[in-house]
């Protein structure tokens, strides 16, 4: 397993964020951790990327234990919050080159640009400064940039928030490409419909708790609502 959560625990005081949770993700699958806010998924995806250490249990990334070797396991893994964090002032093209150099990749603007082209944005706007991009755009680099770095894990934290229908069906697809390449994705959302038309298979998290998993191929979206609704209310 790319994605191995064993039996986790977080507690903040004398709070329970995350519950003896376990998660096993493959290559190649996208897997969709559905809560509401405060259920744990930003807790969850905190810890796979080191920034928190669990009170119990272990986390791996491609089998390397998050915890006791975080610089190696980040170095597989790019990440994608709500709001791509990029200079305004470069182009898309000049953000993408800036970042690999930071973890050491070089590439030509010839490779970059094919880079951003396969992350659905096309040469009418990579030259064009960052500040000049929707959310969707900007969210389109922060994953080309994942790409560039040849992360195998993607970690992404309500990423399609805030984006009009065809900017988050778009986002959907990039997903899609990319985890037929056999990146491992996992999508932390409370949002039922993109979750369903984005990933393989479903969690659902609630109170910290992983109360049910699903492949997506065996539940429709209406069943997923209704299937949703009544665990948050129950």
């Amino acid at each position: 397993m790319i994605i191995s959560i064993k039996n986790i625990t977080k507690r903040f005081g004398r709070f329970e964020a995350v519950k003896d949770l376990s998660i096993d993700i493959k290559e190649g699958e996208i897997y969709g951790l559905l809560g509401s806010n405060g259920a744990g998924k930003s807790t969850t995806i905190n810890i796979l990327l080191g920034f928190l250490a669990p009170d119990k249990g272990e986390a791996f990334i491609d089998g390397i234990n998050v915890t006791t070797n975080v610089d190696s396991a980040r170095k597989k893994i790019g990440y994608i919050s709500e709001n791509v964090n990029l200079y305004p002032y470069l182009t898309g093209l000049e953000n993408l080159n800036y970042f690999c150099k930071i973890v050491g990749e070089d590439y030509n603007d010839e490779a970059l640009s094919k880079i951003l082209n396969g992350c659905g944005l096309y040469s009418d706007v990579i030259n064009k400064k960052v500040g000049s991009y929707s959310k969707g755009m900007r969210q389109k680099v922060g994953i080309a940039i994942a790409f560039a770095k040849k992360a195998k894990v993607l970690l992404l934290d309500e990423p399609a928030s805030g984006l009009d229908p065809l900017a988050s069906t778009e986002l959907s697809s990039t997903l899609k490409s990319l985890a037929k390449k056999g990146t491992t994705v996992l999508m932390a959302s409370h949002d039922i419909f993109r979750v369903r038309e984005t990933c393989d298979r479903i969690g659902i998290l609630k109170n910290g708790s992983l109360i049910d998993q699903m492949d997506t191929s065996k539940v429709t979206t209406n069943e997923l609502e209704k299937i949703y609704i009544d665990y948050m209310r129950g």
